[in-house]
């Protein structure tokens, strides 16, 4: 039941149903319910709900409760790939009006698996994660070198670059690509991360930032760039 004030009925009243439709659009993001995600976000833009509140409430914040649920270990990686899979759909709905200027983006991340590495499911799960979280995201996709990082970062005015290693004998690459920001004054912001990657590593080659995983990358990056 809605409460109703003197005179502003009909607004407290729109108000209260676009607060309840946007929850469903979160529960079924938490739920993994890609067409059901679409249906909604399709139909709060045709009622006209703020893309701000859909974008904000609906789909970044089922992805922190992901995150968070991932934390806790209620989740594991399947579930957040598929939950970030049903706010990909949702957001992919949303696309052409952000790109309007309708929201403001986090910011912006080149991310790829380094050169010799072929491996990206970690990558593409902190892609989606990233996405779902605001920022605009640039994957490059896998056996990525510095020069492909660095060239997209600068077209892509970039905020930060995340690079991403499977095996021990890539991850010197992501030194390299360090050192190059460093070495060309660069202002980027750097993250690493991946099965092999530890904290000590990331500190040792003078990363901006670690994560071990997907949850954690997010709030890496917010850390980042709210410096």
């Amino acid at each position: 039941m809605f409460e109703y004030l003197p005179g502003d009925g009909l607004k407290t009243d729109r108000k209260g149903r676009e607060k309840m439709s946007v929850q469903n659009i979160y529960n079924a993001v938490v739920e993994f319910e890609i067409e059901k995600v679409v249906t909604l976000v399709k139909a709060e833009v045709a009622n006209g709900t703020d893309v701000s509140e859909i974008l904000g409430a609906g789909l970044i914040g089922a992805m922190d409760e992901v995150g968070q649920r991932y934390t806790e270990g209620e989740f594991f990686v399947p579930e957040m790939l598929m939950a970030a899979k049903a706010m990909k759909a949702g957001l992919e709905v949303l696309k052409p009006l952000l790109s309007q200027g309708e929201n403001e983006k986090k910011g912006t991340i080149i991310i790829g698996t380094v050169k010799g590495d072929l491996h990206d499911i970690g990558k593409n799960l902190v892609s989606m994660m990233m996405e779902g979280a605001g920022f605009e995201v640039i994957d490059l996709g896998v056996d990525v070198d510095t020069e492909k990082f660095l060239a997209s970062a600068k077209e892509n005015n970039a905020d930060v670059i995340c690079m991403s290693a499977l095996l021990t004998t890539t991850m010197p690459f992501m030194e390299v690509t360090v050192n190059a920001i460093r070495e060309q004054d660069l202002n980027f912001k750097t993250m690493v991360g991946g099965a092999p990657v530890s904290k000590d590593f990331a500190l040792k080659i003078g990363a901006d930032g670690w994560s071990s995983d997907a949850p954690g990358a997010v709030e890496t990056a917010r850390r980042l760039l709210a410096k």
